[in-house]
């Protein structure tokens, strides 16, 4: 049986204290650009979209983790916004893909300069100098963590 090392305390400290500040700062940058119009699971959806030619309602469902029908309705309500579009696929005729319209690409780029500009904000007014290069630091650990 393997045995795992003992974990630092540093280490379960800091598990936790950035676990819980990705959570709140990932909530108030969405916020930052929450549009009244949309929800945010269909915002979730246009920026899953982005950069895509198309993609099947139940792609978008697994990497949403929806069921199929809930993801329907959700592009239902997009498509009746203006935002995306189903169109044939080319390879298989029988299925449709979703993507974003002239509209909806227009909203997700919108919308990630909203977030940019809210959380450079953030930073210029409520951070020193010293403080946004020890962040920089540190985003650089952390980048290291999402790589194998």
């Amino acid at each position: 049986m393997n045995e795992s090392p003992r974990l630092s305390p540093s280490a379960v400290q800091g598990s936790r204290e950035v676990r819980t500040v990705i959570g709140r700062l990932r909530r108030r940058i969405l916020n930052a650009a929450e549009a009244e119009d949309i929800t945010f699971g269909q915002a979730s959806v246009l920026t899953r979209l982005s950069g895509k030619q198309g993609v099947t309602a139940s792609e978008l469902a697994s990497a949403e983790g929806v069921r199929h029908q809930s993801m329907t309705a959700t592009v239902a309500s997009l498509t009746a916004l203006g935002l995306v579009e189903r169109r044939p696929d080319p390879d298989d005729g029988r299925r449709l893909l979703i993507a974003l319209t002239a509209e909806g690409h227009r909203r997700v780029k919108e919308g990630r300069q909203a977030r940019q500009e809210w959380l450079a904000g953030e930073l210029q007014e409520k951070c020193t100098e010293e403080e946004r290069r020890a962040v920089i630091a540190a985003m650089a650990v952390l980048e290291r963590l999402t790589h194998d």
